[in-house]
């Protein structure tokens, strides 16, 4: 680091990504991307005459991706805001409702970015154990005075809370905004998007990295009350107007029209996941209940932390996190069923030792 770097940049902890090696060919288990290519309708929308158009700037308002958006979900195309990744808008969130007095409430073990957002604004920020069983109980928000942010399904773990339970939290206090993201809901979980119309403190955010296979494209959006969505548009033009390209913006529009490829990979990658959780705790493993495009797995022969590793010299990567009550698991992301075949078979061969 420089000697110009300020006091406050320093006491960052930025967010990990995960690894994006290219010293060898790997089967990438470990970043929650889609095994799949973009919807041929997406290929179709980036033509070379598109392309030639880079040379503009693209629509700040991102109109024909939020009405896309909004006609899918039967919102208002004012009840949406697109950026650049759902990591954007949540950024966005945090800096439009929290602030001196109001700070942010999420669970200890989730999604890093939030710990990484409320650090960069010099938030306060409440960590919620998870209960001893990796779930999330509300009841250990209901009385938080400021903003709730609740991954579901969580990473790493998968797991879901019932929209009922995320209601509660609504009605406890209308005057505080709960934020809901849903980067992996597509998968098998419940989504909160109904609640929309029904509550003005309701924000839900997805992406379409996952789901439908953008995530070099960097899609994401977010659905709520009109009042919350001009909130973070006035943070978005405070920062960055222009932050959905030009090609990201026919991309996502693309692949949202395409609603019979989206259901056939999300159908494939369930199918995936099962025969994969059936297939590991054959082998002993202990494997969370998911509802993700991953399962967060516990092997009872080899430490977690050592599979990880002895995978990776040999061709496969997963995600490992050196951290308190998680270190001897391992999140795995579903790819093909080719992807997972390699992977059991190599997990074979490492349990015979070899």
């Amino acid at each position: 680091m420089s000697r110009f770097l300020s006091p406050e940049a320093l006491r960052l902890d930025p967010y990990t990504p995960g690894e994006q090696p290219r010293d060898q060919q790997y089967i990438k288990l470990n970043t929650n991307e889609s095994p799949f290519p973009p919807s041929p309708k997406v290929l179709e929308a980036l033509s070379r005459a598109e392309v030639e158009k880079l040379y503009l700037y693209s629509d700040p308002t991102c109109a024909a991706l939020n009405a896309a958006i909004a006609g899918r979900y039967g919102l208002d195309p004012e009840n949406v805001i697109s950026g650049n990744g759902s990591d954007e808008i949540l950024a966005f969130a945090f800096r439009a409702f929290c602030g001196e007095g109001k700070g942010a409430a999420f669970a200890d073990i989730t999604y890093g970015f939030y710990e990484a957002q409320a650090a960069l604004f010099g938030l306060e920020a409440k960590r919620v154990p998870l209960r001893e069983d990796f779930s999330l109980s509300v009841e250990d928000y209901l009385d938080f005075p400021g903003t709730v942010v609740i991954a579901n399904p969580n990473a790493p773990t998968g797991m879901t809370v019932p929209v009922s339970d995320v209601r509660r939290l609504l009605e406890r206090d209308p005057e505080r905004v709960v934020i809901v993201d849903e980067a992996y809901v597509d998968f098998g979980a419940e989504s909160c998007v109904p609640l929309v119309r029904e509550y003005g403190n309701l924000l839900v955010t997805q992406t379409m990295s996952k789901s439908r296979s953008l995530a070099g494209g960097r899609v994401g959006f977010a659905l709520g009350d009109r009042e919350l969505i001009a909130d973070l548009n006035r943070v978005k033009y405070s920062f960055n107007p222009y932050n959905v390209n030009r090609l990201s913006l026919l991309a996502g529009a693309a692949a949202v029209e395409d609603e019979a490829y989206f259901q056939a990979c999300c159908r494939a990658v369930r199918e995936n996941r099962a025969w994969t959780v059936e297939a590991l705790e054959r082998r002993g493993f202990t494997v969370l209940p998911s509802s993700a495009n991953f399962i967060f797995a516990k092997p009872d022969r080899i430490p977690g932390g050592e599979l990880y590793r002895r995978l990776k010299e040999k061709g496969i990567l997963v995600r490992w996190f050196d951290k308190d009550r998680i270190r001897d698991f391992c999140r795995i992301t579903i790819g093909s069923r080719e992807q997972m075949e390699a992977l059991t078979e190599r997990i074979d061969r490492l349990l015979a030792g070899e």
